[in-house]
């Protein structure tokens, strides 16, 4: 059993993020990163040259991945990520062929531990296979805030997440014990006539902020105009639109197994790159 470390950092709060979740699909969710990541997960995994029979979601909302992959797989379960993370996964050791996840990772307070018990979970030369937010998402409105709260109020108050970047997920895969690790980083700009546009669809998405230490009373109306002036001056196009970057970071690895690729030991090597430098010169 991997249990939270007792000195990891706890930077969301769980039961609000449910909670969003929840108003979201009661005001109509806004499904379009979750509709793209779906139908890529789908293409990167036809590209896989393996049959995975038993299969395992964890912590997707919505049904759209869970639909883009149907009729693939003899077995496929659905998993919520624990409300308390100090609670492991409901999987049993070495049970799982493929485990896939679609933008849920990146609310995890304790990424490392969640990584080690998918890892766990998986049997030899088994697959994790997830996307999540990372990256420089949403450093626009970031941006915008942070201005116009100094300028206002004297302060500035957490309102976008800290997420991962692409060498911290990579590094993380490896301590999870994860083999041939790999991520890449798909960045999507969507486009709004304005930052309240943005802001409502946060809201149905049900990602608004879910920060322990975020701000407990209500935004004033003038931080607010503010802020969205500030972005329209800073990230707007030609048109007047402005501009919100999402990157979603895309991340695999393996389960060990003696038959994959091993990286030659340290010395091994029958020719040497300087020798390899010359005969290119000559």
């Amino acid at each position: 059993m991997v249990t939270e470390p007792a000195n990891a950092p706890v930077l969301f709060d769980r039961h609000a993020l449910r909670a969003r979740l929840v108003r979201a699909q009661r005001l109509g969710a806004a499904t379009f990163l979750l509709d793209r990541v779906s139908e890529d997960m789908a293409e990167r995994l036809g590209a896989v040259l393996r049959d995975f029979k038993s299969v395992a979601e964890i912590g997707t909302s919505g049904d759209q991945l869970a639909n883009a992959l149907a009729g693939r797989f003899d077995r496929y379960a659905r998993i919520d990520l624990p409300a308390r993370e100090c609670e492991p996964l409901p999987v049993e050791a070495q049970s799982l062929d493929l485990v896939v996840s679609a933008l849920a990772l990146h609310f995890v307070n304790d990424l490392p531990g969640v990584l080690a018990q998918i890892r766990r979970a998986l049997r030899p030369d088994g697959l994790l296979m997830a996307a999540m937010i990372g990256g420089d998402t949403l450093t626009e409105l970031r941006q915008s805030f942070a201005a116009a709260e100094a300028e206002l109020e004297g302060g500035v108050s957490p309102r976008v997440a800290p997420f991962a970047d692409l060498r911290d997920l990579g590094a993380l895969l490896q301590r999870a014990g994860l083999a041939l690790p790999v991520t890449d980083v798909d960045r999507i700009v969507v486009r709004y006539d304005s930052a309240f546009g943005l802001m409502h669809d946060l809201r149905r998405m049900g990602a608004t902020n879910s920060l322990v230490e975020r701000r407990r009373t209500l935004t004033r109306r003038a931080t607010m105009l503010r802020m969205a002036e500030v972005y329209a001056e800073r990230f707007a196009d030609s048109d007047g639109r402005i501009r919100a970057t999402f990157d979603v970071i895309w991340l695999s690895g393996w389960a060990p197994h003696e038959n994959q690729q091993q990286p030659l030991k340290p010395g091994s090597a029958t020719a040497s790159l300087a020798d390899a430098v010359k005969r290119g010169e000559r």
